[in-house]
């Protein structure tokens, strides 16, 4: 558990993102699919699968991102380190 919550601590910022996300999300679509279908329950249905999948495809998203930013950064320090 204490893994679990070092990873929380660790990742608070994206995961409250996520959470913001998700919500405006399921808002979003929950909209959408009523306007498409007229059916209430289809509707959220709907609302509520796709996003839940859609919040950890961008939670690793993210992830993938701040590694890549991380890299640049070190490059460049790297790259300065050499020119100086």
């Amino acid at each position: 558990m204490t893994r679990l919550m070092q990873a929380v601590r660790h990742n608070r910022d994206t995961l409250n993102k996520t959470i913001s996300y998700y919500f405006i999300h399921i808002t979003v679509a929950a909209c959408v699919a009523y306007a498409v279908t007229g059916n209430l329950l289809a509707s959220l249905t709907l609302s509520l699968l796709e996003p839940t999948v859609q919040a950890f495809a961008f939670f690793f998203h993210e992830k993938v991102w701040e590694r890549r930013m991380k890299k640049r950064e070190q490059e460049a320090e790297t790259e300065q380190a050499l020119a100086a």
